[in-house]
């Protein structure tokens, strides 16, 4: 036997792994956002100047809910690649910058280092461009599922430029509603 494994069985490892990936991308994403403070109710965050460019709060949580499936996917499809030349360093740079994504969130919204999420935007910018090149040589379908999350994050670097120029003096401000003891 020259194959393998059939259709079926590759078939049954991607949906295996989707089980897999797809929600605990989209956990980690969303712990991310909940350990951080980046829902609406973030004094920090309200009391800064939105730059023109700002979208409705309401599409953040709906365009990152289908690009961490879409990501979930793609990572997928690369781990059902058994034996495919560049697996591994594929599977390692998503990792890498699916860890800077994360660190993103608590960085800007609980820490208040705008500039700080800048350089690391710029950071991920650039291993997301390295995670889709190592995807597109074990798997072109699984890269193309990582476009829109480079567009995104792209967009996401132009915005918090927009934020620091914006709000400078916010940047690694305490929040507004910090409460300040003093003793006499």
């Amino acid at each position: 036997m020259n194959v393998l494994a059939s259709r079926g069985q590759l078939r049954a490892s991607f949906i295996r792994w989707s089980l897999f990936t797809v929600p605990a991308v989209m956990l980690l994403g969303y712990l991310s956002g909940q350990v951080s403070g980046s829902a609406a109710e973030n004094p920090w965050f309200d009391a800064l100047t939105k730059p023109s460019t700002f979208p409705p709060p309401a599409t953040f949580g709906i365009v990152w809910t289908i690009l961490y499936a879409m990501m979930g996917f793609a990572l997928a499809l690369i781990c059902t690649a058994w034996g495919a030349k560049g697996r591994k360093i594929a599977i390692v740079l998503f990792v890498v910058q699916l860890a800077v994504n994360l660190l993103w969130s608590p960085m800007f919204f609980a820490w208040h280092e705008i500039s700080g999420a800048l350089i690391l935007l710029i950071v991920l910018d650039i291993l997301v461009i390295a995670t889709i090149i190592a995807f597109w040589r074990v798997r072109r379908l699984a890269a193309y599922l990582m476009l829109p999350y480079l567009a995104w994050i792209l967009f996401a670097t132009l915005l918090n430029y927009q934020f620091l120029q914006a709000n400078p003096e916010a940047d690694g401000a305490a929040s507004p509603a910090a409460v300040q003891r003093m003793e006499l």
